[in-house]
């Protein structure tokens, strides 16, 4: 069976709308304000042959790299079974980075497995060598967390999980979160079965699939370009603080988007390696912002992009380097890397927004607690509208935690928080702002940043001024971009985060002034 255009978009909408339903159930049933208050989570649901059929409207850097958590999921030796529930974290066996648990449910449909829903969310902690799993400095993995390579989730493995954190309990009740999640998805598949016929359903996904896939190579054919090239900077790994090149070329021939990451540091001594996954990912990202927007994103879009880099470097990284960095900043440099080469080619592309996640971690002294969060920023302007302020740009699509629940639930105060004014570069559309966020210690802690654009300010486009660069500072002293440091009751963390460059050359639109 065929669908017409009115079956595709009908169907486009129930089968977004389980994975909407998945994302809430785990958002509404989570404990903590990671999950509930700041939505970092992602949930997709995916057919029998592990292709992706929908998702929710929610993080890039999670969506992009599930194909590959199902993929190993799929590939275990006895294959899984209907109703089949797993869990991983391993960066090299289909993870992103070890703080992103993902949980695979083998949907049970007419006696087979009709697909599989799948939720990533990132655990406040998993264990390793500092509160929060992420350590500024990392030399391997294993300084990170547990690893958890694809595994049947029983309580055996649950227990050991635990066991290997230093919040149990919170990490035990957001499992169950996303338990709860997977088997909405399940839930929601077979009622589409019901109400359809699975034969149906089953056709439909595969012409949205095919259909996605048209309309993704029938954008990019018209954007026709060759050995588009760029190189962009980390601000060190957090061991040395040299800046790491990301190098790419992109072609775009036929409507496959061709990105080449050759050129690209080797990986480095600490943890801003990722796997080729997460760089897979961003790619995705850069290709979805140059689609139509009733391009469904479902795996269709991915057939249309081809992504290689050497093995062992930054961007491809091999067991044991680590990673933690790897898949909240370099992904979201290899976007801007990216986009970079595009505007190179005449291609009209955003200005680069913020360009970091700004990650910071706080952890008691005594591992009784764990707080995680990233901070939005300024977005580029683009050709016919200013960048918006204080929001995650790129790579996450997550929320700021409320200062009450951050107050209420750690032994943390918010000084103060607001925009950074004047932080967007100016031009004929301006850069959005960064924001200020200042944290006061109420009690021994320890803490790490990991974050970029300290050094390097986000670009401009078409003549337009770079964002103000961010910065982080200790007691009013300046910090590195990637560093762990201890707090003391009354120390105050200042993070000022980057503008957004601004696009075009001439006085501001009208309500764009600055």
């Amino acid at each position: 069976m065929t669908l017409d255009a009115v079956g595709l978009e009908v169907m486009g909408h129930a089968f977004a709308s389980v994975a909407e339903e998945m994302g809430l159930v785990l958002i509404h049933s989570a404990v903590s304000p990671n999950i509930r208050e700041r939505r970092d989570c992602s949930a997709a649901l995916f057919d029998a042959a592990g292709e992706m059929i929908a998702q929710a409207a929610h993080i890039p850097v999670h969506l992009g790299a599930m194909y590959e958590s199902v993929a190993a999921v799929r590939a275990l030796a006895p294959a899984p079974l209907p109703g089949d529930l797993f869990i991983l974290n391993d960066p090299y066996t289909g993870g992103s980075h070890l703080p992103d648990i993902t949980l695979i449910g083998a949907i049970e449909v007419e006696g087979a497995v009709g697909g599989y829903s799948v939720v990533r969310a990132h655990h406040s902690d998993v264990g390793g060598v500092q509160a929060g799993s992420m350590p500024a400095g990392a030399r391997e993995i294993f300084a990170e967390g547990v690893i958890v390579p694809p595994l049947r989730l029983t309580p055996e493995v649950e227990r050991f999980l635990l066991a290997n954190v230093r919040t149990a309990e919170t990490r035990r009740a957001d499992l169950a979160a996303q338990r709860a999640a997977v088997a909405r998805g399940a839930e929601g598949l077979r009622a589409l079965a019901a109400r359809y016929g699975w034969s149906a359903v089953r056709g439909a996904a595969a012409d949205l699939l095919d259909y996605a896939e048209r309309r993704a190579r029938d954008a990019l054919g018209r954007l026709t370009a060759s050995a588009l090239t760029a190189t962009d900077w980390l601000e060190g790994d957090g061991v040395d603080d040299e800046d790491l090149a990301i190098s790419v070329r992109v072609d775009i021939r036929d409507g496959i988007f061709d990105v080449d990451f050759t050129g690209t540091a080797p990986a480095a001594r600490g943890n801003v390696n990722c796997p080729l996954a997460v760089a897979r990912s961003a790619v995705l990202f850069v290709v979805r912002t140059l689609l139509p927007e009733d391009v469904p994103t479902n795996g269709g879009v991915q057939r249309a992009v081809r992504v290689t880099a050497p093995p062992g470097c930054l961007v491809n990284a091999r067991f044991p380097s680590a990673v933690a960095a790897g898949n909240v900043e370099t992904s979201q440099r290899i976007a801007d890397t990216v986009f970079l080469a595009l505007a190179a080619g005449g291609i009209s592309v955003p200005a680069q927004g913020q360009g970091t996640m700004n990650n910071v971690t706080f952890g008691g002294a005594g591992g009784g607690w764990t707080y995680y969060e990233t901070i939005g920023g300024g977005q580029g302007a683009s050709h016919g509208a200013p960048g918006p302020s204080g929001v995650h740009v790129g790579m996450s699509n997550t929320r700021n935690t409320p200062i009450e629940v951050l107050e209420m639930e750690y032994p943390l105060r918010l000084k103060s928080y607001g925009l950074r004014r004047s932080s967007g570069g100016v031009g004929r559309w301006s850069g959005g702002d960064g924001v200020i966020r200042e944290f006061e210690a109420l009690a021994p802690m320890q803490a790490s940043i990991l974050a970029e654009r300290r050094r390097h300010a986000p670009r401009g486009a078409a003549g337009g001024r770079d964002g103000a660069r961010g910065s982080t500072c200790l007691k009013g002293a300046p910090l590195a971009p990637k560093v762990s440091v201890s707090l003391e009751p009354g120390d105050v963390l200042r993070v000022e985060t980057p503008g957004g460059g601004g696009w075009g050359v001439g006085e501001p639109e009208r309500g764009d002034k600055r």
